[in-house]
């Protein structure tokens, strides 16, 4: 179960391993269509490795990503496998890869266009063998524009694209998702699986969710959270205040 509605994914975007760019605002789920392609795609079943590009500094950059091998800096006491290479078979997902760096676009453009990198400190070759999917909440174009992104980067990168909507635009994912996280939380604290009834449902369908799929999930882990005697209470207006049980209940199943 991965939350989203894999069927609407274009066939060509998980029976391929060409670069796929998700773009959308910040929490539309971005993260979780890129697992959905993932898994329905040939490579599910081997690793799924995110990486937070805003996380990147300039100096831990090419380790981060490639691995370094023993005695390549001060610290370097062993070898050390890089992110690439924990995606080897699968995909390597980037998430913000607005945020990267001049030197850090520079770093990914040289990788993907060969898809071979180098540990730090090492002299072999080696070759990747994984599919790239990226996002971002920015308009890369008016970062190209205005000199912000690489404008061979975001070729590389937009192969293909998937433009998210926002989740008050996106009525038949709110249920799948709210499924999807009370199952989720359920399991992390050993309670009853909470059956997500007519009410609830349609009071989740009345939401505006500002905050997309984020704020969704919080509301759910609350309502998991609050719940006693397998029964989880949805929160009134975002606040952790329950609503009456005979409002909008969820019971365990």
């Amino acid at each position: 179960m991965t939350g989203v509605q894999t069927c609407a994914l274009p066939i060509c975007f998980a029976g391929c391993d060409a670069p796929v760019l998700l773009r959308g605002e910040t929490g539309t789920g971005k993260e979780l269509f890129a697992r959905a392609l993932h898994q329905i795609g040939h490579r599910r079943g081997r690793p799924f490795v995110p990486v937070n590009c805003g996380g990147l500094p300039d100096t831990l950059l090419e380790s981060e990503l490639f691995g370094h091998v023993r005695g390549a800096f001060t610290d370097a006491r062993t070898d050390r496998p890089g992110l690439v290479a924990l995606a080897q078979g699968g995909t390597l997902f980037l998430d913000e890869v607005d945020s990267l760096s001049p030197k850090g676009q520079v770093t990914l453009l040289r990788f993907l266009q060969d898809h071979e990198y180098r540990q730090v400190g090492g002299h072999k070759v080696q070759a990747a063998d994984i599919r790239v999917l990226a996002a971002s909440n920015a308009d890369l174009a008016a970062h190209v524009a205005d000199g912000r992104f690489r404008q061979d980067l975001l070729f590389r990168l937009d192969v293909l694209s998937l433009e998210l909507p926002p989740l008050a635009r996106r009525a038949e994912d709110i249920p799948l998702l709210a499924r999807h996280f009370l199952a989720r939380f359920a399991a992390l604290y050993a309670r009853p699986l909470p059956a997500l009834d007519a009410a609830a449902e349609a009071w989740l369908l009345s939401r505006p969710w500002p905050g997309n799929v984020r704020e969704l999930e919080n509301v759910v882990h609350r309502a998991v959270l609050l719940g006693e005697a397998g029964h989880a209470p949805l929160p009134s207006g975002g606040t952790a205040s329950a609503m009456p049980a005979a409002s909008s209940p969820l019971h365990a199943g």
